[in-house]
């Protein structure tokens, strides 16, 4: 687990990576800000990932700002937690297969 990464939620719309570089430097040494970004209107998702040079500014930066008043918004601020391993986002529709989409001699068995 990285520690010197945080988490930061509840970002204005129009928050922008340069932003939250310069305020988030107040606590220490940023050395990146990812901010993500739907990948269809390219538009910000509302969060952030800022990371630190050290766990201990990172740990800082987390007691500053959390729930700090950021462009109109109360942040959300804490130590990133690791990525959770998900199945693939297939653009089907075989959310509700009960069987996991396994067709016995090219048909669908009924349950």
């Amino acid at each position: 687990m990285n520690e010197s990464r945080l988490f930061v939620g509840n970002l204005a719309y129009q928050t922008m990576e340069n932003d939250l570089q310069g305020y988030f430097s107040q606590a220490g040494v940023v050395t990146s800000v990812n901010l993500m970004l739907d990948k269809f209107t390219g538009k910000s998702r509302g969060f952030a990932f800022v990371e630190y040079a050290t766990a201990e500014e990172a740990n800082k930066a987390a007691e500053m700002f959390q729930g700090k008043e950021f462009q109109g918004r109360a942040l959300t601020v804490n130590i990133a937690r690791p990525r959770e391993e998900r199945a693939p986002r297939s653009g089907g529709g075989n959310r509700g297969d009960r069987d996991g989409g396994r067709r016995e001699g090219g048909r669908r068995e009924s349950h």
